[in-house]
């Protein structure tokens, strides 16, 4: 048991580290932008002229605003993958609990 708990705080400590280690080496003086603002930056350095073919349906008012919805995105979609998740497995133990296993064919109920 007491393995177990030493495993499960050195992985614990290695997802901290791997995230912690970047953050320290950069030493704060950058800015971590997403690729939609690296991209944009890209696309008006090497072509001024540029105008998009498109304007957006939605801006929200700040970047907070933006953050939320984007973490309630996640948040929908980490729910949407628990739920297909938990059926597909509930639909295997029902039936492991019948005595039906996937690949035989189900007896004849004539």
């Amino acid at each position: 048991m007491r393995r177990r708990h030493l495993t499960t705080a050195l992985l614990v400590l290695a997802v901290v580290a791997l995230f912690a280690v970047p953050l320290l080496l950069d030493g704060g003086s950058s800015e971590y932008a997403g690729t939609d603002s690296r991209a944009t930056e890209v696309v008006q350095e090497s072509a001024p002229d540029y105008e998009p073919w498109f304007e957006s349906v939605f801006s929200p008012g700040s970047t907070e605003i933006e953050s939320g919805l984007f973490a309630l995105q996640a948040a929908l979609g980490g729910v949407a993958l628990g739920y297909v998740l938990g059926r597909l497995r509930g639909r295997r133990t029902a039936e492991q609990t019948t005595g039906r296993t996937t690949g035989q064919p189900e007896p004849d109920r004539a």
